[in-house]
């Protein structure tokens, strides 16, 4: 071979060489500068804040809806329930676990269905209790940092449709939704299985004496959802609400105890129940529970809101039913003993009895007893016993 052949040969594997390191750098910069671009999205919490009317949830979601880093909507399955005409609760809950799922992924066009044509903000049931509707991107009116206020949102924050509400949504770490139409758990496990939303589900429980109590104050208010409840069945009149009762009872401890007595191995670390009467006698323990079981921290605007909510004067009124407003939260736990005449108290606990026994709530045998209140009903409990609570190295992982 002569000696042009051979400088010809090795210029051309110096050009190879060359060539490949030049591929080499050029990937190694493309996948830096991706990098830098658009960085992995930050996991997003998810949190169902489930429960059943009348059992302290609007207070509780309150509690998530004030905080900076949460995304709140309270009660979305409403649009569900009022939109099909005389359904039953079995047949809504997968229309209700679909509607949740596309709106923990932040994708409003869900609620396409079941809104009228050209809707605003202020079609979304109670959607100014969400301070994050009432704050940027959504609305100017509050800064994530404050408390909000309801009657100035409503005034200030419409608008039409809900790309606002989607925007919203992206930029905060937590989605929580607040439901009382779920009666079981089985229906969520397809939510509970999706990595992707890493679902924990806090289950607000009551004393069912103080919820029928409560809801006897705005009892029209719950025609159409009994009506769902009891399947459309032809129930006389004064048994609505006890049948309503009874169903309510029996939820809670199904959920209970598939949550903590037969949990499938997805569900674990992803349930927590409270009671309404510990969050009551002590809130800022409780709601620093809740806090560090879904993975948020406690503000200081939180705690000193917490307190001035739970420390009024005021006992909650009829006017008062449905909103959040200052008061004595110990004295509204127990008002049902002075208030709930005992045959009404003793055919509830009848209905009740496996509810209140697994719950830890004691029953009274006299209107003596009842009306002594110096008497602890509140049987009380090893937290083990009411969560998987899962381990700190999961939780800050996932959060």
């Amino acid at each position: 071979m002569s000696p042009r052949c051979r400088v010809n040969f090795n210029t051309m594997i110096f050009l190879v060489v060359l060539q490949g390191a030049a591929v080499v750098m050029f990937c190694n910069w493309y996948i830096q500068l991706s990098h830098c671009d658009s960085a992995p999205p930050k996991a997003k919490t998810h949190v169902l804040l489930l429960s059943s009317w009348r059992s302290g949830s609007s207070f509780l979601g309150q509690v998530f809806s004030q905080h900076p880093s949460v995304f709140y909507l309270m009660e979305p399955a409403w649009h569900v329930w009022t939109k099909v005409q005389k359904p039953g609760a079995r047949v809504l809950r997968m229309a209700v676990r679909d509607l949740m799922r596309s709106v923990y992924q932040c994708d409003f066009s869900v609620m396409d269905a079941y809104m009228p044509e050209n809707y605003n903000v202020s079609t979304l049931f109670m959607w100014y209790q969400s301070r994050a509707l009432c704050s940027p991107p959504a609305c100017s009116l509050t800064l994530r940092s404050q408390m909000s206020n309801e009657t100035r949102c409503q005034k200030k924050c419409d608008a039409q449709g809900l790309e606002k509400v989607e925007e919203a949504c992206h930029t905060y770490s937590h989605v929580v939704l607040k439901e009382t139409r779920f009666f079981e758990l089985e229906s969520l496990y397809p939510l509970l299985q999706d990595p992707i939303l890493d679902l924990r589900i806090v289950h607000l429980v009551r004393d069912p004496r103080a919820v029928i109590r409560s809801r006897e104050e705005s009892a029209k208010a719950f025609d159409r959802d009994n009506a769902i409840v009891l399947e459309q069945r032809n129930v006389p009149a004064a048994n609505v609400q006890y049948e309503v009762m009874q169903e309510i009872c029996r939820s809670h401890v199904r959920i209970n105890e598939r949550a903590i007595l037969k949990p499938p191995p997805f569900l674990k670390g992803r349930y927590k129940m409270i009671r309404y009467e510990d969050v009551a006698r002590n809130a800022l323990k409780e709601i620093n529970d809740i806090y560090d079981f879904v993975g948020l921290e406690m503000t200081s605007e939180m705690e000193e809101w917490i307190y001035r909510v739970t420390h009024g004067k005021g006992k909650g009124s009829r006017k008062e039913a449905f909103q959040i407003t200052s008061r004595n939260a110990a004295d509204v736990s127990q008002a049902w003993r002075t208030m709930l005449p005992h045959n009404k108290v003793k055919r509830i606990q009848e209905l009740c009895k496996g509810a209140m026994s697994l719950l830890g709530y004691r029953t009274v045998d006299s209107d003596k007893e009842q009306k002594r209140l110096d008497i602890d009903l509140l049987v009380p409990r090893e937290p083990y016993e009411f969560s998987w609570v899962p381990a700190k190295t999961q939780r800050t992982g996932s959060s």
